[in-house]
């Protein structure tokens, strides 16, 4: 199973967050692609909005699924949520407990699953790769 992996990046303070997720989906055998560390290289390649979202779309249809990590909201991540749906691909919301998810992003989702550790991502998401 593919998925693309739509997070708000801060260069501070979440790479080990990424990296953590996609490890974690990987074991439970989801591959992910994740924009800003397989295409922006952490910042080092600039896209203009225009080319990001034409990359990101592209992207998502070839993917099996959507999963939008929504611990922290993101205009970004609604949309890349919303193309996914328009295209009938799987959304799929992960978030830390304790996250608000909006009702319009549970509406689309196919399901919503908290964490307290990327770790226990693999054993909630396994049931997907099947």
């Amino acid at each position: 199973m593919k998925a693309y992996l739509a997070v708000k990046f801060h260069e501070d303070r979440n790479k080990a967050l990424i990296e953590g997720l996609s490890e974690a989906l990987n074991k439970a055998g989801i591959t992910t692609t994740v924009m800003v560390r397989d295409h922006e290289k952490w910042g080092e390649v600039k896209f203009s909005p225009n080319e990001l979202m034409k990359l990101a779309f592209s992207i998502i249809d070839r993917s099996d699924m959507v999963m939008v990590e929504f611990s922290e909201k993101g205009v970004g991540l609604g949309i890349e949520a919303g193309y996914a749906h328009a295209k009938n691909i799987p959304v799929i919301v992960i978030a830390k407990e304790n996250s608000e998810i909006s009702n319009t992003l549970r509406g689309i989702a196919k399901e919503v699953i908290f964490y307290e550790t990327p770790e226990e991502l693999t054993e909630k998401m396994s049931h997907l790769s099947k």
